[in-house]
């Protein structure tokens, strides 16, 4: 089935297990309300977002003086239901991550994560991850929001389901190499740290181990659509982002320091794009995809079959 053959329903699948554990084993803060604001502003804007886009498109390509007005129905078609993973994918991951006082705050939250997809894009290409933009909006732009990278405790059963789940949505995608890359140059960093400070090694696994780090590592800085293309470039970015991280965490504070690293170095995968070029990454769900294509104008990305595969090897 081609649902299976789809990466994006393991992570729906997942990230509603991780919210089921949370809020069942701690004692997180979390409203089941949210979750639900959540889904449904991401489903929702990202069904008006299709509708635009292939409005606009309609309207480009009727003929001059036909003034024919196209309804939004559309957009319930293949287009815009294919695309529904990815909306599902990042209000599930927002609601892991993001806690706020306020519904509008991840109202927020979510909106801004859905249009950046469409309306911030290179060469047709998301320049930000979807949920890592949402989390820094709310951030930034609201009082009430914050994030807290220890909720998951440092108990080891938490990392085997992380790395276990995880493991098997990114090979599925083939991006092992960005979770490994960002993952082992973070651990020499914390190493040597580790040895200058005299600290024993326990210290060192303690903050390896954190349940946020993990699944940041195998759920956000692998999305395929949003990093380099070519695997040299995906290794030298997330050692990149490793770097910032450390310095952010060990000597700014910022316990957040991974979700600031991803947004501040995420324009560098166009940048790293150009200069190691590659296949890029297409989900074999194909259809939805081309609904936010439409707006960077791929057409010829959007006459491929809806089977397409990676082949960025």
């Amino acid at each position: 089935m081609l649902l299976w053959n789809d990466a994006r329903t393991y992570q729906i699948l997942f990230l509603a297990l991780f919210l089921v554990v949370g809020l069942g084993t701690r004692d997180w803060t979390l409203q089941p309300g949210m979750i639900v604001v959540a889904i449904a502003t991401c489903v929702t804007t990202q069904w008006m977002m299709v509708a635009v886009s292939g409005q606009r498109s309609a309207r480009s390509q009727k003929p001059e003086g036909d003034s024919t007005l196209y309804p939004l129905a559309f957009s319930l078609y293949p287009s815009f239901l294919s695309s529904l993973p990815s909306a599902l994918v990042t209000s599930l991951g927002l609601s892991i991550l993001v806690r706020a006082d306020h519904y509008s705050t991840i109202v927020l939250a979510c909106v801004a994560a859905i249009v950046s997809k469409f309306l911030i894009r290179v060469n047709g290409k998301h320049v930000f991850n979807p949920g890592n933009f949402g989390i820094v909006t709310a951030l930034t732009l609201t009082p009430d929001a914050w994030v807290s990278p220890g909720q998951w405790g440092e108990e080891g059963w938490y990392a085997l389901m992380f790395l276990s789940c995880g493991g098997l949505v990114v090979g599925r995608v083939g991006r092992w190499d960005t979770t490994i890359a960002f993952l082992g140059s973070y651990a020499v960093l914390e190493a040597i740290r580790n040895v200058l400070l005299g600290w024993t090694w326990d210290v060192w696994a303690h903050r390896l181990m954190s349940g946020s780090l993990l699944m940041f590592s195998l759920f956000m800085i692998t999305d395929p659509r949003t990093i380099p293309n070519a695997r040299f470039g995906r290794v030298l970015w997330a050692v990149a982002i490793a770097l910032l991280t450390f310095f952010l965490r060990n000597y700014l504070f910022l316990s957040t320091a991974v979700f600031w690293a991803l947004f501040a170095l995420a324009p560098l995968s166009i940048l790293i794009d150009a200069v190691f070029p590659g296949d890029r990454f297409v989900w074999q769900s194909r259809a939805g995809e081309a609904g936010e294509a439409e707006v960077a104008g791929e057409a010829e990305e959007r006459e491929m079959s809806a089977l397409v595969t990676y082949s960025g090897y």
